[in-house]
């Protein structure tokens, strides 16, 4: 709804601008905290006019026109600035629409296929904490974009070649697997004490070169056991992104590209553009006219590639399927992110666009796969899913243990994923998890329990016979702040998912989640609805509280987080 206001706020200022004898394709809009929306336009307009700012905004002012039946009340002028405020239209067709369209409002008003990756970790043991930040970014950008009307594809790109997976298949032939445990936890065990023998014993690395040798050429053999070492790992990597409500569409794996010669074709065009060289064996490509001094290694000295050259392959693939692509990658990848969009660009290949976090971490510090020291997103999940269990049942002893377990698992997998998500990208972070429950703070549970308390009202509505929801209502009646501030605040749903679809930010999707919940609880603690004493009024707030339950459950599945009825 509020795409539809910013449009007609657009055009009314296009047509004033010109009225004015201005020329200008941007209406520089934004949030303002003294009206619905502000404009900036007269910024730009003074120094070309040879006016002040002022000036300008007041004669620009002058010449607007409102529509009849607008979504605009009116455009005044503040100093410089050109402020608008929304209509009663906008405050009851919101209402209307929102009863109208249910789970739809607010989306699809965008169209165009992306291909989207995250997560991509090794598949030489069970996803850590600190890959989680990874999962949850990439699934809530998906959901946004889905949601916006994007045809959206999620991938795991799956590292089935390299020397940690080569590691992998070599340990399996070297020490027990233990068929009893979480596969993936398993593969982290053989995973460790492979790397301890060969740290102990050097020569032996020579036998995992020769592996990803064989493995390159095609021998079937080696492809075997590193399929089988891979399978396992990544079907307990799925289990974990499913506790965690993350799932993607495809698993495609690096040997693909290999075996279909999409890499020896990609080496090829990066030769024909000049820019490669020997370097002390290595087949490197110079990318100093981007800025990097450093090469890119895209060929070992004995032929094979790197995870790099096939991630190039895998680009120029998904380019050519796609109008856009999108990586979520850590911070570590910064410099081959760059490399790799640099060298796709030199090539006249479509480049992606990188979302790129810094890292979560947990008080007890740091994690590595390789030395066996890390916490596992299993263990956090399951200790999450515990501490929540104890939230539940203080607040509601009285009631039996399945409903406790069931809402523990939605509430606690909501604090995890918001938690994580809440924070801008490019900070790292450190996940507390008696920060992420804590019922009291503006964070998952709180969301969730807004929406919980929504549902609670709409029954007890129904109980006592006061709402039919096929009845129409009087949303002219709507009149209070409250009400208006929450209205508008679920009318901003449209506009949210765009700015993230945009930028790529989903933490400020996050945010606007609390805002909205807030919204609500300030319109209950401020308005009485069940014991309203006159009828019409009383039946339009109560479907005030039933688009606050829908907007509320809207939002709340686009992170991901799930929408409890009870809690």
């Amino acid at each position: 709804m509020f795409l539809d206001f910013i449009d007609q706020v657009t055009s009314i200022l296009n047509d004033a601008v010109s009225s004015a004898g201005f020329e200008a394709d941007d209406m520089e809009l934004g949030p303002s905290q003294h009206a619905d929306l502000s404009s900036r336009i007269a910024f730009r307009l003074a120094s070309v006019a040879k006016q002040s700012p002022k000036d300008v905004a007041e004669k620009i002012a002058g010449e607007i026109v409102i529509p009849k039946g607008s979504l605009v009340e009116k455009v005044e002028a503040l100093g410089p600035y050109l402020n608008i405020w929304a209509s009663r239209n906008f405050i009851e067709g919101t209402v209307l629409a929102i009863r109208e369209q249910k789970e739809a409002f607010g989306g699809n008003f965008s169209e165009g296929r992306i291909l989207l990756e995250h997560t991509s970790a090794n598949p030489n043991g069970p996803l850590h904490v600190g890959h989680i930040r990874n999962s949850i970014i990439g699934d809530t950008l998906g959901r946004i974009l889905k949601r916006a009307g994007y045809d959206v594809e999620l991938h795991y790109y799956v590292n089935d070649m390299g020397r940690q997976i080569a590691i992998v298949s070599w340990a399996l032939g070297h020490f027990e697997f233990d068929e009893s445990s979480k596969p993936d936890h398993a593969i982290a065990d053989v995973y460790i004490k492979a790397n301890a023998e060969l740290n102990a014993h050097p020569e032996k690395v020579a036998e995992i070169d020769k592996l990803m040798q064989l493995v390159e050429k095609g021998d079937a053999a080696t492809i075997e056991t590193f399929d089988k070492a891979v399978g396992l790992a990544v079907s307990g990597i799925k289990e974990t992104l499913k506790k965690m409500n993350v799932a993607h569409d495809e698993f495609p794996k690096e040997s693909g590209f290999i075996r279909s010669g999409d890499v020896s074709r990609i080496v090829e065009e990066i030769k024909a553009t000049g820019r490669t060289e020997i370097d002390n064996g290595a087949l490197v490509v110079d990318l100093k006219d981007y800025g990097f001094e450093k090469t890119l290694v895209i060929q070992r000295t004995d032929g094979t590639s790197l995870y790099t050259t096939r991630d190039l392959a895998y680009h120029e693939w998904k380019g050519e399927r796609a109008d856009r692509i999108i990586d979520v990658f850590g911070a570590d990848h910064k410099l081959i992110s760059g490399q790799l969009k640099a060298t796709l660009n030199a090539i006249g290949k479509k480049e992606p666009e990188f979302v790129i976090f810094e890292f979560v971490s947990l008080p007890e510090g740091s994690m590595s796969t390789r030395s066996g020291k890390f916490i596992s997103a299993d263990e956090l999940l399951d200790q999450i899913k515990t501490q929540a269990y104890k939230e539940v049942d203080k607040r509601r002893p009285e009631m039996p243990d399945d409903f406790k377990a069931d809402v523990a698992e939605i509430v606690g997998i909501g604090a995890v994923r918001y938690d994580i998500i809440k924070v801008s990208p490019e900070k790292s972070t450190v996940f507390d998890w008696k920060e992420a429950l804590d019922f009291e703070k503006q964070g998952g549970p709180f969301i969730q329990y807004s929406h919980a308390r929504a549902c609670s009202i709409l029954q007890k509505a129904k109980d006592e016979g006061l709402w039919k929801p096929e009845e129409p209502i009087n949303a002219a009646l709507l009149v209070e702040d409250s009400e208006v501030s929450l209205i508008k605040k679920m009318a901003m749903f449209d506009n949210m998912l765009d700015q993230c679809a945009k930028d790529l930010r989903p933490h400020t999707f996050a945010i606007y989640a609390r805002e909205l919940a807030d919204a609500f609880n300030q319109f209950y603690r401020f308005v009485s609805v069940l014991n309203a004493e006159d009828e019409q009024l009383r039946s339009s707030r109560i479907a005030l509280v039933d688009c606050a339950r829908t907007v509320l459950a809207n939002t709340l599945d686009t992170l991901g987080l799930g929408a409890p009825e009870s809690m």
